[in-house]
Formats: C-alpha cells, structure tokens, sequence
C-alpha cells in the first residue's frame, strides 16, 4: 500500500469509521449519508492513488462488501446501515481486504455478542433465539420473513450494534496493511 493511500485512509477512513460505530451504538443505525461520503471517498482515493485499477478495485470492493451482509439483511438479522457500511468499506479497501475485515469482524461481534449474553444472564434466552433462528432456515417460507428476526426477539436479547465489530475488523485490516502483515 502506497503511504499516500495509507495516510488518506488514515485521516479520512478511521474517523468516519468511528463515526458511524459511534452513531451505530448510540442510535442503533449507520446514518446513508454517512455512509455514502465514506463509499465515494473511497473511489476518489482510489483513483487518486491508483488510477482505472484502483477504480476497479473499489468497485469490487463495495460489491464484496454489500454482498457478505445482504443476505443477513433480507433474513431480517441485521439492519441496512451495517451493509451500507460494509459497502463503503469496502471502497477503500477493495475486494481481499474487505473480505478480511469482514471476516475478523464477525469472530469479533461473536466474542462481544457472547460477553453482552453472559454478562447479563441470558443463556437460556440466547439458547432459545438460536433455536428458533435454525428453524426459521429450516423453511423457504420463513427464512426471509419477519419470524425470527433480530428485532422479534424483544426482551430477551441486546441489540449488537454490528457497525462496531466491522469497524474494529477494518481497524485491524488497516494497521496491519499498513505495517505489511498482509
């Protein structure tokens, strides 16, 4: 990775992250404009630092990222914001490493998703969500219905807010990129 490239990502990607991890955890949503700023940041670095290649890569980046978290999307699991999210991530950082920022982010929701269950006492209630999410995938006719779904569980589980483990995921992408790691 270029320096430049590392250095606009740094002063322009990692805040605007922040941002939209802190407005996720606050209002539960990652705001479009947010967003969309992030996405088309991305493509202006891209092409600044990369030319029709690094176009290209910010392409594929954002249809990698948009992808990854559709599907849990139209399955009612989590909200539009954090695809959107992904999707712009995906921008800055092209198709390979969105899908490692994706994946360290899902092992790191699964660690705080499994704090925030124990920390509060919710096994029982965590354990009979997962139940009835395997039997929602068990029928075309619900898979992509309301039955379910993250916010149908109410009470009986906390919300996460999935900006922030994407966030840290591409924090870590980022820095290690940056150092060489990958």
């Amino acid at each position: 990775m270029p320096e430049g490239f590392w250095w606009a990502t740094s002063t322009i990607l990692v805040p605007a992250t922040l941002l939209a991890s802190w407005i996720d955890y606050s209002q539960r949503r990652v705001p479009n404009w947010l967003n969309a700023a992030i996405a088309l940041a991305g493509f202006v670095a891209q092409g600044y630092y990369f030319g029709g290649e690094g176009i290209r890569a910010a392409a594929l980046g954002l249809a990698a990222g948009f992808s990854l978290l559709i599907v849990p999307w139209l399955m009612h699991g989590m909200g539009a914001g954090d695809v959107k999210l992904m999707a712009a991530i995906g921008a800055w950082f092209g198709p390979w490493l969105t899908l490692l920022a994706f994946s360290l982010g899902v092992i790191i929701g699964g660690v705080i998703a499994a704090v925030m269950i124990v920390s509060a006492g919710k096994i029982r209630p965590a354990c009979a969500n997962l139940a009835t999410i395997m039997h929602k995938m068990k029928s075309r006719d619900r898979i992509f219905s309301e039955y379910g779904s993250a916010k149908s569980f109410g009470n009986t589980s906390a919300l996460l807010p999935y900006g922030v483990p994407l966030t840290i995921g591409s924090w870590i992408v980022w820095f290690g990129n940056g150092h060489g790691l990958w």
